[in-house]
Order: C-alpha cells, then structure tokens, then sequence
C-alpha cells in the first residue's frame, strides 16, 4: 500500500506520519509526504523528536506534492485541516482521499518540556494510527472497503 501525507507546509505533522509509518509499518506501506504550498525545511523539533523516540529521519524533506506526481499513492491522508479544504492535484484522482487531523506540535507555546509533550503526544497519536493502519494494509481491500476500514479508525 501506498500512502501519501499532506500538510501545508509539509515541515511537521505530516513528515512526522511519513517517518514514523515507514519505521513501524515500511513492510507494508510506503509513505510519503508533501505539501500544497511547502515550507522547503522540516522543523527542527521534528527531527530531533523522531530521533528521540527511534524512528528514521533520513532523506526526509518539505517538498511539493507536484514533485509526487509519479507517486500514485494508494490512500492520500490530509493531517491538517486547511489540507483537508484543498483541492488535490488531477494526478491524485485514483487515490481515495481521507483527512486524519492531528493537533500541529510546532505551534505549541511553554516551556521546553511542555513544547517536547505536544511533540511527543502527537507522535503517540500517529504511532497508534499506524499500528491500525498496519493491520489494514494486511489485508485485500476494494477501495469501498478501505475506506469503511480507515472510517472506522476516525478517518473523514
């Protein structure tokens, strides 16, 4: 399976779904990740957070998803809601499109320790939402019962 992540700026939430899915499930899925309007960077405390908790960071970078045009994802999840109000591009007419909102850990205000929870629960939230992802992608599915399938993990 296939699955592509959007976001914005593609510098956080879905960078972190694209690192923390190909560690954990790159068996079965082969994630990407990219943006509508793309930051160029990834935010630092992405790296140094997935670090942190083992998951791989190399090669991974804020690009446009026209650069993903010959990617033909399977699943494109939107993790932010203003991804979700976007049009996707024509090349992902086959894909079936699904938004996972996820809380954007990089506008978190505090203390070091309270900016490192919001990364940290974030990406036991994404951990979680692969584990199930893992499962589905075990199995056959048409794109009707994918669907059902992610629905009933929360996906819109």
């Amino acid at each position: 399976m296939k699955i592509l992540y959007i976001c914005t700026h593609n510098r956080c939430r879905s960078i972190l779904s694209e690192a923390i899915t190909n560690t954990l499930a790159g068996d079965l899925i082969e994630a990407r990740s990219a943006g509508s309007q793309p930051a160029g960077t990834v935010h630092p405390l992405s790296i140094k957070y997935l670090k942190k908790t083992g998951h791989a960071t190399a090669g991974l970078k804020s690009q446009s998803w026209d650069n993903l045009a010959d990617f033909q994802p399977d699943v494109v999840i939107t993790v932010c809601d203003s991804a979700a109000g976007e049009p996707c591009p024509v090349y992902f007419g086959k894909s079936l499109k699904v938004h996972w909102g996820l809380s954007d850990p990089s506008k978190a205000t505090g203390t070091d320790k309270e900016i490192e929870e919001a990364f940290l629960t974030t990406i036991t939230e994404i951990t979680a939402r692969v584990e199930a992802l893992k499962k589905i992608a075990e199995k056959q599915h048409t794109a009707t019962s994918l669907k059902a399938a992610l629905s009933s993990l929360g996906a819109k």
